[in-house]
């Protein structure tokens, strides 16, 4: 079993209606199961999704989709509108799916969403503020919260001077210019 890592589930997240969601086709290659088998789920159990929690795109946003982002190209010729699940959809459906995979798959999207929305939360404070101390706390907040969104292997570097395998990190900053 593969782990799903936050950057496969950050990719997935577009802006739909001041939201950010993910398209039923994409929730399906997550939990590893076929699209047809999230929205039988979520058929068999309407009571878990009320309003809102599951959005049918209309045939335009579907063209929409396609034309701004290049992973949703398949759907071109698709009579199927593709639905999106929010945030709140994706825990109810954790609820219907069942195992090892879809456990871990949840706490991952549950991670990532929890990490978009604090880092978006600093970005706006950042922005909001003129006080410069507290702009550079939340930059060092929004910093750390990038690296552990942003997992970067070690360089392995084969020999240095005495032959041993050294390995070396990356550090990523972020910097906010005022």
């Amino acid at each position: 079993m593969s782990i799903i890592k936050f950057e496969m589930i950050e990719s997935k997240l577009i802006k739909y209606k001041e939201q950010f969601v993910i398209v039923d086709s994409d929730v399906a290659q997550l939990y590893g199961v076929e699209t047809r088998d999230i929205n039988k789920a979520v058929k068999n159990n309407p009571d878990k999704f009320p309003d809102g929690y599951i959005m049918e795109l209309t045939e335009e946003e579907k063209k929409e989709l396609v034309e701004n982002f290049h992973q949703f190209n398949k759907l071109k010729h698709s009579t199927v509108t593709p639905k999106v699940f929010t945030e709140k959809s994706l825990y109810m459906l954790a609820t219907i799916l069942k195992g090892k995979v879809a456990t871990e798959t949840t706490l991952n999207i549950i991670e990532t969403f929890a990490k978009v929305k604090e880092l978006s939360r600093n970005i706006n404070a950042i922005m909001k503020t003129e006080d410069e101390s507290r702009q550079k706390e939340l930059a060092e907040k929004s910093n750390k919260i990038l690296e552990d969104i942003i997992e970067i292997e070690p360089d392995i570097l084969a020999d240095d001077e005495d032959g041993e395998v050294v390995e070396t990190t990356t550090k990523f900053e972020f910097n906010l210019d005022f």
